[in-house]
C-alpha cells in the first residue's frame, strides 16, 4: 500500500514507524525541519519538509499515486483542509484524519472525510469501559455510527448463561462474531454454549442496541 502521512509529531511519526514495519510505501510531510532531520536519522522513510496543505507540496510527495492519505497534525482545521484537498484535487478515496476536538468529528463526515480518529473520544470510551454498569459496551463505530460492534460480559444473572448460541433469541440485524473465554476465541457454532465470564462480540444495527441490552438481561 502507498501512503501519504501529514504531520510528524508523536502521532504521525508511530504510525510511519508501524506502516514501514508492514512493508507499505509511506511518504512523510512535516514543516518543522529539525522534526525532519530527526526522523530521517531514525526511520527509512521519504521525507518532504514542508506544508501539507499546499497543493505543491503534495504533488513533491507524489500523492497521485497514494492509496491512503492520513492528516494527524496537532490542529484539527488544518487535517480537514488536507483531506479536503486529497480528495477533491488528488482524488483520493481513502483520508483519514486525527480529531482532537470530538465536537469537530460530525463537521468532519459531513465535509467527506472518510474516517477520524478523536484520542480525545477514544480515552473517555475507555474509562467508560471500565466504570460502565451496563450489560454492553460500545468497542467501535462502522459505517458512520450506523451499525456498532459490542462487547457483552455474561455474568451469573445473564439469560444468556449456559445457554447455547442456536437457542439465544437475537433480535433482528445482529450477529455474534466470537466468544472470548480465558483468553481464547471461541467461533460461535450454533450448539456451543456461552458461559458466566465469556465476553460476547456482536455486530448489531445501532437502533437496535437496547433490544440486544434486553435479549441478553433476560425478562
Amino acid at each position: 500500500m502507498r501512503a501519504v502521512v501529514v504531520g510528524g509529531g508523536k502521532v504521525g511519526y508511530y504510525l510511519v514507524k508501524a506502516l514501514i514495519e508492514k512493508k507499505h510505501r509511506v511518504t512523510l510531510i512535516e514543516k518543522n525541519q529539525q522534526i525532519c532531520q530527526k526522523i530521517a536519522e531514525e526511520l527509512d522513510v521519504d521525507i518532504i519538509c514542508g506544508d501539507g496543505s499546499d497543493v505543491e507540496v503534495l504533488k513533491d510527495a507524489d500523492i497521485e499515486e497514494a492509496e491512503v492519505v492520513a492528516a494527524v497534525t496537532g490542529k484539527d482545521e488544518e487535517n480537514l483542509v488536507i483531506c479536503q484537498m486529497a480528495k477533491v484535487n488528488f482524488n483520493i478515496n481513502e483520508t483519514i484524519a486525527r480529531i482532537n476536538n470530538p465536537k469537530n468529528i460530525p463537521i468532519f463526515e459531513a465535509l467527506g472525510v472518510d474516517k477520524t480518529v478523536c484520542s480525545t473520544q477514544v480515552i473517555c470510551n475507555l474509562i467508560e469501559g471500565e466504570f460502565n454498569s451496563e450489560p454492553i459496551k460500545v468497542i467501535e463505530n462502522i459505517n458512520k455510527g450506523e451499525m456498532i460492534l459490542v462487547e457483552a460480559k455474561i455474568d451469573k444473572n445473564s439469560a444468556w448463561k449456559d445457554k447455547s448460541v442456536e437457542k439465544l433469541r437475537l433480535p433482528k440485524e445482529c450477529l455474534i462474531l466470537s466468544i472470548i473465554r480465558s483468553e481464547k476465541v471461541i467461533f460461535p457454532r450454533g450448539t456451543v454454549d456461552i458461559k458466566e465470564g465469556d465476553k460476547v462480540l456482536i455486530i448489531t444495527n445501532a437502533d437496535r442496541k437496547k433490544d440486544v441490552e434486553k435479549s441478553i438481561i433476560g425478562g
